[in-house]
């Protein structure tokens, strides 16, 4: 495995939204920088594929399969991880959907419900869990993921996973000021459009979509998934000792 720093040697990391996109490349930068990793999510064949990759690059991962929104689900795998990992240090909430698609008033009741049961109800549970463990074993840090879509910009017909994205920052905002005096250390990434398949809009081609960035984005291209999980390391760092309850914003200059 090539590592860059062992900044995270020693160090047990859990991950939900693990098995593809943003998460799996997060996964894959704390096993390359030294960390143990638990991935976590509801597809148990995509977890495997990047526990595998964590592996065969001579890394440690474990699959912990479940749903964040469900909160049986959301305390057991942080109860798994600390048992198959030994402790935990880290958690990073990625699992979220995309979904409600259409006008506000259009939006069906059940899509609405998913998308705040997924999104948000499935980011506190998650973090629930997680900062009891964290206060009660001498403190760690997390990091959450939102969007630039919520609190920093709105897209017609995108109205409702604005919300749940929107109240995720609160959400984060609020628990690093709660949890900050126990060890807890909270802070959030917002990507704008990466290079995964929920950047994507329906029917449109990988050459329609490089077009598409260079119009919409200042940088002139989709971010990259690894740009996401350096910032996401970034912020769970010893580096980062005196940053709390951050919105670190990566849009390619859309916002700024």
């Amino acid at each position: 495995m090539t590592r860059t720093t062992t900044r995270f040697t020693g160090t047990s990391v859990l991950v939900t939204g693990g098995g593809s996109g943003i998460g799996r490349a997060v996964a894959l930068a704390f096993a390359r920088e030294g960390a143990r990793v638990a991935v976590a999510g509801r597809t148990a064949s995509a977890l495997a594929e990047t526990v595998a990759l964590i592996e065969d690059e001579g890394g440690t991962a474990v699959a912990l399969v479940g749903s964040v929104a469900d909160g049986q689900d959301a305390a057991r795998l942080v109860r798994e991880a600390v048992e198959q990992l030994g402790g935990l240090d880290i958690a990073v909430n990625n699992a979220g959907i995309l979904g409600g698609l259409g006008p506000v008033a259009d939006v069906a009741e059940e899509d609405w419900q998913r998308l705040i049961d997924t999104n948000l109800t499935g980011t506190w549970l998650a973090m629930k869990h997680q900062i009891a463990h964290l206060r009660a074993n001498g403190g760690g840090a997390i990091v959450n993921i939102a969007s630039n879509l919520g609190v920093h910009m709105r897209l017609e017909g995108l109205g409702a996973y604005a919300v749940s994205k929107a109240a995720v920052a609160a959400l984060t905002r609020s628990a690093a000021r709660d949890h900050i005096a126990e060890g807890v250390r909270i802070n959030l990434v917002s990507p704008g459009p990466v290079d995964t398949g929920m950047s994507s809009r329906p029917g449109e081609t990988a050459a329609d979509k490089a077009d598409r960035m260079k119009g919409d984005v200042p940088v002139g291209r989709a971010g990259a998934v690894e740009e996401v999980a350096a910032a996401v390391l970034h912020l769970a760092s010893p580096e980062s000792a005196y940053t709390v309850g951050a919105d670190l914003v990566l849009d390619g200059g859309i916002t700024a």
